[in-house]
């Protein structure tokens, strides 16, 4: 038995990173139909991670009412609010907070971050 994926399935799971990156509201469809709203690239990033990074607020709050992990770190420590801190996506970070998205988690946390870059953080 082998441990590697089958090349339609590393490039189906590539597609929908690209999804979460680029802010198309399809990858919302390709979760109701069963894919892991947790889905990890081979960095850690969830899908997640990277719309939030990338400032699309209506995948954001798609992922958050599909059930996404708000605190789960990628590989190198870092959450989802303190990407979209660090990248000045005011809407997206208050959209996490309202989800319970950890201040203090990872590293740099977000209020670090917050702290780094002179940013207000939500409440």
């Amino acid at each position: 038995m082998t441990d590697q994926m089958p090349d339609d399935v590393v490039e189906f799971a590539n597609r929908l990173f690209d999804l979460a990156r680029e802010g198309d509201e399809r990858l919302l469809d390709y979760l109701d139909q069963g894919v892991s709203v947790d889905l990890t690239n081979a960095a850690g990033d969830t899908l997640l991670m990277l719309a939030a990074y990338n400032g699309h607020l209506a995948v954001v709050e798609g992922l958050i009412a599909r059930g996404a992990d708000v605190n789960r770190l990628n590989d190198r420590g870092q959450s989802p609010v303190a990407g979209a801190v660090f990248k000045g996506y005011d809407d997206v970070t208050a959209a996490l907070v309202a989800a319970g998205a950890d201040l203090d988690a990872g590293t740099p946390s977000a209020r670090a971050t917050a702290d780094m870059f002179g940013r207000q953080l939500p409440g």
